[in-house]
């Protein structure tokens, strides 16, 4: 049975490696990418918006157009709150299947399912309405795990949540 793990570049922490090439190490190992781009709101301080997002969706679709074999079969779900918003900020990829999740978490684990399980052909992928309801079984119990684990949940690392919930899906 196929696995999907989240990927991240918080999951190392090597001063010695400069961030942008963790993301092009993280999208060079992936098959799959989800690339949520509706996060471009102006930062209160500089007035600007932050891109990173966009900027890691760019490497990745570089890499599936220019890269081998391998690379070529890769696969993305470009996620966006609004259908067409996109287009006023990155109109480039237009003609692109952007998914709408209208800043729904609930929406937004529906479509990265029914996407896993087109783009994987994997059978057993429940239900976006049960997966949410076993995130929210998770997140009720996040706080007895972490404890458990002499953690606290406001402190949690990307590796220790990812270990938390690997933990509580085993269980």
């Amino acid at each position: 049975m196929a696995v999907h793990i989240a990927r991240c570049a918080l999951e190392e922490e090597d001063a010695s490696q400069v961030r942008i090439d963790k993301i092009y190490d993280i999208i060079a190992d992936c098959r799959y990418g989800i690339h949520d781009i509706s996060r471009t709101e102006l930062d209160e301080a500089s007035d600007l918006p932050r891109f990173n997002m966009p900027l890691e969706l760019g490497v990745f679709l570089a890499a599936k157009k220019f890269g081998i074999d391998e690379q070529k079969r890769k696969n993305c779900l470009i996620l966006d709150k609004e259908q067409y918003r996109y287009q006023q900020f990155i109109s480039d990829i237009a003609g692109q299947d952007i998914q709408a999740h209208n800043n729904n978490p609930e929406e937004i684990v529906t479509v990265v399912r029914n996407w896993l399980r087109n783009v994987s052909k994997r059978e057993t992928i429940p239900s976006g309405g049960i997966i949410w309801e076993r995130y929210q079984e998770f997140i009720g119990d996040l706080p007895q795990l972490a404890q458990e684990y002499q953690l606290k949940v406001d402190e949690l690392i990307f590796n220790d949540y990812s270990w938390v919930i690997t933990k509580w899906l085993r269980t």
